[in-house]
């Protein structure tokens, strides 16, 4: 029995992960581009720190 690879799944979750970002942003009333759902989504501890910095 032949299975999907796990880095075949991880890239699955990763690309609907990132398009649905995407359509949540849309659903805010930002404008937003295909790219959008492609571009890498910024890394927990980037994403803190630049709120933490825009908060003083």
């Amino acid at each position: 029995m032949t299975g999907v690879p796990l880095q075949a799944k991880k890239a699955y979750c990763a690309k609907t992960r990132r398009s649905n970002y995407a359509a949540s942003l849309r659903l805010e009333g930002f404008n937003t581009t295909q790219t959008d759902a492609e571009r890498k989504l910024p890394t927990r501890e980037a994403a803190l720190k630049a709120a933490r910095s825009s908060q003083t």
